[in-house]
This record gives C-alpha cells, sequence and structure tokens, in this order.
C-alpha cells in the first residue's frame, strides 16, 4: 500500500504465552498480529493473521538484580505483555536469575530438544515465521552458505511443537531438507547438524516417526557418525605425528586449537545423531535393524570422548540396548567395560548414575563380572557405598560380583565390609533392605569375610538383632559365619542356649530352619550337646519332626543334619538310640531312593550323576528297590525313543509341494524365505552375512504410533523410570546366580 493509504491498515495485536529462552537470559513472547485492510467506509476489505515471536533480552540480569523491579520495568516497556501477567513475569526471571545454580548443583532434569547445547551459527538475527516457509525452503538450493541459512530457519520453527504439525503438511521443504542432508552433509558439518536437528524435534514424538522412516533419515545417521568416528581416527593420527616430530612447534599449536574446534562442531552432530536414533530405538523393530547396522560397536567407540553431555546419552542409548541379549552379546565381544570403568567415578552425576545402571545390566553376565573385577572395579563400585546416590545401584552390581565364589575373598581386602557391617546396624526398618541383606549372605559364605564380620561386637550386634526380629535371612547370614572352622566358630558358643530356645518356640519356620543350620555348624569339642538337648528339651522335637509329612523337605533336611552333629557326643548318641529315633531314621532314608527317583532326570547335569550313582548303589544292596530303579529307567529311554519316533513321523507326513519348474517348495513359498534361517543361536543376523539395504520400513507401509508427549525419551530420570525403555535386569534380585533376565529379540517382550 501507499503510504497515503496507511490510514485504511488496522492492525491488531493478540498476546499468547510467554516463556524463558533456552540459552539466553531473555524472555520470549509470543503473539499474534491480525492485519486488516479498510475500505473508505471502514469496512475491512482484507485481512491476515500471522504469529511472532518477540525475544527481550535481559542482559543485566544476575544473581543481585531486584527480580519485582525488573518484572514491572519488562511489562510497562512491553505492549504485547498485560499488567494482569506480572506474577508470571517475576516467576520467570526468577527462574533466569536460579538456573546457572541449578546446573551448578547437577539437579536431575529431563533432556528436551532444547536442552541440545546450540552449535556455533544456529543463532540468527532475524526470527523465524511459520509463513515464510517457502523463502526458507528456497535457499536449501543455493550455496552452503545459503543453505545453513535456510536450514537454520527451519529449524527455529521446528523447535517450537506447535510449528510441526504445519511442517509435516509440507513435503517440498522436508524432502528438500532430507535430499540436501543425503547429498551435502560431508561438505559442511555445520548444514549436517542442523538439518538432523530439524529431524530431531519431530522424532521427539511417536506419531512423527513414520515420517523418519519415510525419508530413511535413520539409515543415513548411522553412515554419518560411522564416518565421523573414522575421521576423529584421523585427526588423532595427525595430531599424534606433528606432536611427534617437534613438541614446540607452533604447527603443533595451531594444529591442537583447529582439532579442538572441529572437535566441537563434530561431538554437537554426534549428540544430536545419536539422539534421534535413540527416540526412533522406542519400536524394537527399528532397534534391530539398528543393531543389525552395528550401533552397539559405534557407540562403544564414541566412549573414547570426553564430552559429559555426549557420554550420557551413549550410555543411556547402550543401557537400553543392554537389556537384550543379542546386544549384550555385542557388547560382551568388545572392551565395553573397561571402557565403561575408566567413567567410574566422575564428577558428572548423571553420567556415573547411567553408567552404573548400565554396567548393573551387564553384571547378570558371569563373563561380564569377570571383565569388571579385572578391570579394577570392585574398590572403584566398594568406595560410592558411602555416595547416599549410588549407594544402592553400586552394592547390587557387588552383590552380583558376590555370587561368584572365585571373588568372595577379594572383597576381605577393601573396606566393603565395615561399610556394610554399619550398613546393617544402622537400618532403623524392622526388615533390612533385601540388596544389602543378600549381599552380607554372600560375602558371610567366605572365611576370611566372616572373621572381618565377626570382629569387636560384630557376632553380638548381628545375634542381637536377628532374634530380637526374628529375621530368617540375618540369620541365614549367621549361618553362612558358623561354618567356618577357626576362633569365629568358638565365639558362637555364648549363643548356644539363645539358639536352642528358638528350636520349641512356634516361631516362623524358614527362622527356625536357618536356627538349626547354625546350630548344626557348631562343631565344637568343648560343647556339651547332652546337656542343651535335655535342658531345652530338643529330643522330642527332633524325633516328631523325622516323621515323612510332618514338616517341610527342608526342615526335615535340617534335624537329620542336627541329630549328626549332636550325636559326635557319645552320651547324646545313647541319648537319641534310647529315644527310639534310630527306627525313624530308617523309615525316612527308605524314602530317599523315591526322591531320588525323581531328581533322575533333573536338568542339572551334576544332580543326575550324583543320583544315578547312589540308585546304582542302593539297586546293588536291595533286590526290590533294584528292580523299581531298573524300570523307571527303561521307562524313560523308552519314552525319549518314542518321542524321537513321533517326531520323526510328522516331519515325513508333511509332504514336498512341487512348483511349475518342478523344484521343491515348502507351504507355497521358497525355503530360503523361512524366517528361522535368518537366526542364529547367538542372535539375529543375516543369514548371508550381509547387511539389508532397508534401514527402516517405507512410511508408506508404517505404523503411526500414538502420541507420548515430548520429548519421547529420557537420560536421566534413573534406575527403573528410565523414560528409554527400562532394565528387566536391573529390578531382579535372587540368592540363584544361574538365573538369566536378558530378552532377545525374537522373544515377546
Amino acid at each position: 500500500m501507499q503510504a497515503d493509504d496507511a490510514r485504511y491498515l488496522k492492525r491488531k495485536y493478540k498476546g499468547g504465552s510467554l516463556d524463558v529462552h533456552p540459552t539466553e537470559k531473555a524472555l520470549v513472547v509470543q503473539y499474534e498480529v491480525e492485519a486488516t485492510i479498510l475500505r473508505e467506509t471502514g469496512d475491512p476489505m482484507l485481512g491476515e493473521r500471522k504469529e511472532c515471536q518477540k525475544i527481550i533480552r535481559l542482559k543485566s540480569l544476575n544473581s543481585n538484580t531486584d527480580i519485582a523491579s525488573l518484572a514491572r520495568k519488562v511489562v510497562e516497556e512491553c505492549r504485547l505483555i498485560s499488567p494482569s501477567r506480572l506474577p508470571e513475569v517475576e516467576q520467570l526471571l526468577f527462574y533466569l536469575q536460579n538456573r546457572k545454580k541449578s546446573a551448578e548443583k547437577k539437579e536431575k532434569k529431563q533432556i528436551k530438544p532444547r536442552d541440545l547445547t546450540p552449535f556455533e551459527g544456529i543463532e540468527l538475527d532475524e526470527e523465524a515465521n511459520i509463513n515464510s516457509i517457502d523463502d526458507y525452503v528456497e535457499l536449501l538450493y543455493e550455496d552452503i552458505p545459503e543453505k545453513i541459512r535456510g536450514a537454520t530457519l527451519i529449524l527455529h520453527l521446528a523447535r517450537n511443537p506447535d510449528n510441526l504439525e504445519e511442517l509435516l503438511q509440507n513435503e517440498t521443504a522436508l524432502g528438500a531438507l532430507a535430499r540436501v542432508l543425503r547429498e551435502d552433509w560431508k561438505q559442511s558439518v555445520d548444514l549436517a547438524t542442523t538439518i538432523i536437528y530439524v529431524f530431531f524435534c519431530f522424532s521427539s514424538f511417536s506419531q512423527f516417526h513414520g515420517l523418519i522412516t519415510h525419508y530413511k533419515i535413520g539409515a543415513l545417521c548411522m553412515s554419518i557418525i560411522e564416518h565421523e568416528l573414522k575421521r576423529y581416527d584421523l585427526w588423532q593420527d595427525e595430531l599424534q605425528k606433528k606432536k611427534k616430530a617437534d613438541i614446540l612447534s607452533k604447527e603443533y599449536e595451531k594444529a591442537l586449537k583447529k582439532y579442538h574446534g572441529l572437535l566441537t562442531k563434530q561431538e554437537q552432530l554426534l549428540r544430536v545423531a545419536l539422539y534421534l536414533l535413540l527416540n526412533l530405538s522406542e519400536d524394537t523393530r527399528t532397534e534391530l535393524k539398528m543393531r543389525n547396522k552395528n550401533i552397539v560397536h559405534l557407540l562403544v567407540k564414541t566412549l573414547d570422548r570426553d564430552s559429559e553431555e555426549l557420554l550420557v546419552l551413549v550410555v543411556s542409548f547402550l543401557k537400553k540396548l543392554s537389556i537384550f541379549l543379542e546386544n549384550k552379546n555385542d557388547m560382551a565381544e568388545i572392551d565395553t567395560v573397561e571402557k565403561l570403568a575408566k567413567l567410574v567415578p566422575c564428577e558428572h552425576e548423571d553420567l556415573l548414575n547411567v553408567t552404573l545402571r548400565l554396567l548393573l545390566n551387564l553384571s547378570f553376565d558371569t563373563g561380564l563380572r569377570s571383565k569388571m573385577v579385572q578391570a579394577d572395579l570392585l574398590p572403584k563400585l566398594t568406595s560410592l557405598l558411602g555416595d547416599e546416590a549410588q549407594r544402592q545401584i553400586a552394592m547390587c552390581i557387588l552383590y552380583h560380583i558376590s555370587m561368584d565364589d572365585r571373588f568372595k575373598s577379594m572383597f576381605a581386602y577393601t573396606d566393603c565390609i565395615p561399610q556394610v557391617m554399619k550398613m546393617l546396624f544402622d537400618c532403623v526398618e524392622e526388615r533390612i533392605d533385601a540388596e544389602l541383606i543378600s549381599f552380607c549372605i554372600n560375602l558371610a559364605a567366605n572365611k576370611r569375610n566372616a572373621q572381618i564380620m565377626c570382629e569387636g561386637n560384630g557376632l553380638k550386634m548381628l545375634m542381637k538383632r536377628a532374634l530380637k526380629l526374628k529375621d530368617p535371612l540375618m540369620m541365614k547370614m549367621i549361618r553362612n559365619i558358623s561354618q567356618h572352622d577357626g576362633p569365629s566358630k568358638n565365639l558362637f558358643i555364648d549363643y548356644v542356649g539363645d539358639l536352642a530356645a528358638q528350636i520349641g518356640l512356634k516361631e516362623e519356620e524358614e527362622f527356625v530352619i536357618e536356627c538349626l543350620g547354625t546350630l548344626s555348624n557348631l562343631t565344637i569339642p568343648d560343647l556339651d550337646w547332652e546337656l542343651v538337648l535335655k535342658e531345652y528339651n530338643l529330643v522330642p522335637y527332633l524325633k516328631d519332626h523325622l516323621k515323612p509329612g510332618s514338616a517341610e523337605d527342608d526342615l526335615i533336611l535340617e534335624v537329620v543334619i542336627m541329630i549328626g552333629t549332636v550325636s559326635m557326643d557319645d552320651s547324646c548318641a545313647v541319648m537319641l538310640a534310647k529315644s527310639g529315633i534310630i527306627p525313624a531314621l530308617i523309615e525316612l532314608l527308605n524314602e530317599a531312593p523315591a526322591y531320588l527317583i525323581d531328581l533322575m532326570h533333573d536338568k542339572n547335569a551334576e544332580i543326575r550323576k550324583v543320583c544315578d550313582n547312589t540308585l546304582d548303589i542302593i539297586a546293588e544292596y536291595d533286590v526290590e528297590w533294584g528292580k523299581k530303579i531298573q524300570s523307571e529307567k527303561f521307562r524313560w529311554h523308552n519314552s525319549q525313543w518314542l518321542e524321537m519316533v513321533e517326531n520323526r513321523q510328522m516331519d515325513e507326513a508333511e509332504p514336498f509341494m512341487y512348483g511349475d519348474d518342478g523344484e521343491p517348495f515348502l507351504q507355497n513359498g521358497d525355503i530360503l524365505e523361512r524366517p528361522d534361517l535368518f537366526y542364529s543361536a547367538d542372535g539375529i543376523i543375516p543369514a548371508d552375512g550381509a547387511i539389508s539395504p532397508e534401514f527402516f520400513t517405507d512410511f508408506q507401509n508404517g505404523d503411526l504410533l500414538g502420541p507420548q508427549g515430548f520429548p519421547s525419551s529420557s537420560l536421566t530420570d534413573g534406575y527403573g523410570q528410565m523414560g528409554v525403555t527400562p532394565a528387566r535386569p536391573a529390578t531382579a534380585y535372587g540368592f540363584r546366580p544361574d538365573e538369566q533376565f536378558y530378552y532377545g529379540y525374537t522373544a515377546s517382550r
């Protein structure tokens, strides 16, 4: 319009949302401008509406600023902010004033797209406008500097979630971005980072994952990451050559400065690309494709970096992957544990926390536990028991290590045992944490550890607490201590009466079993067992619990062991013989072959071997049992043979179908297309060893996942609460070291 027509133009401003700037000390005001062209009569003729934003920079804001006065000044000078929003402005200014302090305290927070550190060149003097998107797309067809500017303007739009739906509809813009990334990513790190950042904003929402699949951005990111890691190796080699040539050379100093500049940009690129892949791995089918493209090896290689923000992301990604058997096996084949050990301990709380959680997942594997010990993690983890924030996870890893007998003795050479004993005695709850007491039970199974536990008033305090609370787990720990010969066993003489008094009472059966087991371990020459049996009237109890079916098998077994221990005293042996216990023992012994026959086909090979040898001995001395044993062995062998025959007949019953070319095929399909041929015992691999060229399924055929909020993944929300898929291994603690808690991609989650 001409200047003299200005009276016919009417503008109307409408204030919108108010927020803090993600990186600067500034407020961001979103507002709407409605421009209307009026006729001479004043009637509206043409109208247009645009969404805009205004940035109010607060360079003078510091820790001493009067927030109330500054808020009033902002409201007075900015007509877009209503005076009624003064309290909201004060609150935002207070947040800006304390944001740096919060970062110094390393408070845990969810990582959102705006938390990615802006790289050089992301800020522009002009404000991006969704209505100018076509102009930005035009820039993508120019030279590299213009492409970077156009991509950056689109990125400014994409960082506002409200614009994503509209950008999704603009196939021209997204197609141009994908094309430029595919063709020019090697020419400019800034350009590649900016475009990937745009698609990362989409990846934060599950419903947009199909878009990224359609443009094959995930596969391209994998290629970019692999290329950049190779470039990193070349940079380091070149830097080392120049350093060896002349350490005082100005050329080396110049090269070192250039190296750090390149490294900063490269790590920003790696970070945004890996974060995008982490979001996409929400779908396990997509995650499997990443695994087939060697994502584990790429991530482990990135652990050599020093950037804490990048390492948090990489370790979190590995943690998510580690719950699958195939990925865990990949990590076991390379030096994953050794690289993770270098991060323990570290000053960055979030990095330390997620590293420990990854180690916890890996510690379910016996071989990886061994690598942890070899990497000198035992004293490092022990030192973390004093850190309240990391204590629980560190203890769980130590518990897993303590399940291996070969490592139990190593704990005696650290300050671990005094620390856990103090934690036991400081616990004010009636029931001690399962992880803590389980760890102590394992440690007590070693003689040297048990001696350390008994030092000072250790055994006295353990007995006092166990008897007061009737705690079966603490009594199990005491029982393990009592099994070792030496000075620690003699300390139990003072507590024989207390233990024996529990036997006749109607206590919880588990607690009584542990008390009996502890007494049975006390093979002490100076102990007068006859006096104990008489004073606590234990003979009737022992006799009554020898009858088959009178109690659980575990309790009956402890009774038999107890009888064996006290019978080493001649006077006790006579007393028991007169009480009629011997016939009860013989009757119980007659039940043994039936139990052995039941266990003859146990899954444990050692149990089968012992049972087989024992049954052979019984068969030699008892004709009747010999016939039963022979019959059972024949029945088992016969059932195995019949099952084999039936399976063979079923296989032969399936005829081959023949096609027109005379070649056989199975179930109307080429046998080579059967999916089971693409799986091996070690995991899922292509049958021919090649990697499929298609990384993601086509967008047209893909299902859009439901919305999950913004963002879909959190890297720091911790153990059992990770936004990324939580690790099942990290929640299971038992007493069986042979349990396996890993999932496979072939199995249902």
